[in-house]
């Protein structure tokens, strides 16, 4: 958190196709465009809005299943939290979805 602007910047962080982007469009009013497949969305997007007496700063990640990068959308991931870690990394999971590759993300550990 910036105590001088009280503001709190938050990641939202998952696999893909995990409702990131439906979580993100319904907290700041955007449309940004979701999908039902990966890779729908490989650009990190931001937006805010205000809580209380807090602007919440979001950031919707691409999806990702690792750090170590193997593909764009993992890059993309692992330079934002190395470059500007956020305050809060909120994992979203989607209890309907089984992990595909020995039980979840890296970043799930």
């Amino acid at each position: 958190m910036n105590p001088e602007t009280d503001s709190i910047n938050i990641a939202l962080a998952a696999i893909p196709n995990s409702g990131k982007t439906t979580l993100f469009n319904h907290l700041t009013s955007a449309s940004q465009t979701t999908g039902n497949w990966p890779g729908v969305s490989v650009e990190k997007k931001s937006g805010h809005f205000t809580l209380n007496e807090y602007t919440i700063n979001l950031m919707d990640l691409p999806g990702a299943y690792a750090l170590s990068p193997v593909t764009e959308e993992e890059q993309v991931v692992r330079d934002y939290f190395l470059q500007s870690p956020p305050d809060i990394i909120l994992n979203i999971l989607d209890a309907r979805q089984r992990p595909s590759h020995g039980g979840g993300c890296e970043y799930d550990r």
